[in-house]
């Protein structure tokens, strides 16, 4: 757990601090698609379906992501979803 708690970290304290601006670009859709797939490997863990995310202002997703960086973590995931997930983080980040 401790690779993707880091992961998470480290984006969110990359991006927490941005204004609007900065979210342009693409960059809400590449962070909002990430918190998505989040929010689905934890009703994968959970044993839930998969339901859509709102899509809030671009500003707000850090929030977003905290949220569901902390249930994933809370759900009890596999070895295989917290590797998906870490990668999925490192490759978002990537991208900023």
């Amino acid at each position: 757990m401790t690779d993707f708690a880091t992961a998470a970290d480290r984006l969110l304290t990359q991006v927490r601090h941005w204004e609007i601006p900065r979210w342009q670009d693409g960059r809400g859709d590449r962070v909002h698609a990430l918190a998505q797939h989040l929010a689905n490997l934890t009703a994968d863990a959970e044993g839930r379906p998969h339901r859509t995310l709102p899509r809030e202002l671009d500003v707000v997703l850090p929030d977003q992501l905290r949220v569901l960086a902390d249930d994933l973590l809370a759900a009890g995931p596999s070895e295989r979803q917290l590797a998906e997930a870490v990668e999925a983080v490192n490759q978002v980040r990537g991208t900023l």
